[in-house]
């Protein structure tokens, strides 16, 4: 577990007086809640507590039916806000927020090189009056990539991602490459086998250790109590509790009305 008592500045997220509803039924309401405090937090929750949804209204590629979301870059709430609810989803990486996807996605027409390399492309060099700086773009990040694909034993980056498993992976790893100051992920081991979620757990560690705040949504409790150093539990939309994982574990009546006996 990472130490919560690392000097390094990250950045923080200010959660405000943030609703959102679907047909008429509130998904999420928090009136006040603060992520970064720490390097790696945990989101946890029964199924339809309001986790995805709340780090989508992050991204704001879910809208907010009121309330703010305000990143604040150098950690103090105290100038240089920036209220991410105001800002289009595409505006997010370029202030270092970066969210992995819970469903499934994939460049289909794109090899497994090309969809990282475009990941690591510096945004100054995605317009099309840059395409002559490709060579100097790849060159600059195909170091980087090759190392991931060593790391995570991906031998033939030149063909296209085929599994689920792959598809996650690769997902996770065009965030890392993003360079990322606040990283959400969600489910991020969701469908990989155990040797790759303990390296997935390896990298989030690396990145945290490194000033990169960290948010995870995971089913799998075994990643949140062992990676964590804070964990928020959702239900009804609403954060109930957080602390520690082993306050979260030894807190009864959560235990006991979702997580379950075997999570004591």
């Amino acid at each position: 577990m990472t130490d919560p008592t690392a000097t390094l500045t990250r950045p923080v997220i200010v959660v405000q007086n943030a609703v959102k509803s679907f047909s008429g039924r509130v998904v999420v309401d928090i009136a006040e809640l603060t992520l970064g405090d720490v390097p790696i937090e945990g989101l946890i929750g029964p199924n339809g507590a309001g986790k995805t949804t709340l780090m989508r209204m992050v991204m704001h590629s879910t809208g907010l039916d009121r309330g703010t979301i305000t990143l604040w870059p150098h950690g103090a709430v105290a100038g240089g806000g920036v209220v991410l609810s105001n800002l289009p989803s595409h505006r997010m990486a370029g202030h270092g927020v970066v969210k992995s996807n819970q469903v499934i996605m994939d460049f289909d027409k794109l090899t497994i090189w090309d969809s990282l390399l475009l990941a690591a492309a510096a945004s100054k060099s995605e317009r099309p009056h840059r395409i002559f700086d490709e060579p100097r773009v790849f060159a600059e990040a195909s170091d980087e990539v090759a190392r991931y694909l060593d790391e995570f034993g991906i031998r033939e980056p030149s063909t296209y991602a085929k599994s689920a498993g792959e598809k996650k992976l690769l997902d996770i790893l065009r965030c890392l490459l993003l360079k990322p100051k606040f990283l959400l992920l969600d489910e991020p081991t969701a469908g990989l086998p155990e040797e790759l979620t303990a390296k997935v757990i390896d990298e989030v560690r690396t990145v945290a250790s490194q000033g990169t705040a960290v948010v995870i949504v995971e089913h799998n409790l075994d990643v949140i109590w062992n990676l964590c150093d804070e964990v928020h539990f959702m239900a009804e939309g609403k954060v109930i509790m957080k602390g520690t994982p082993a306050e979260i574990r030894a807190h009864r009546t959560v235990v006991e009305k979702y997580l379950g006996e075997g999570h004591v």
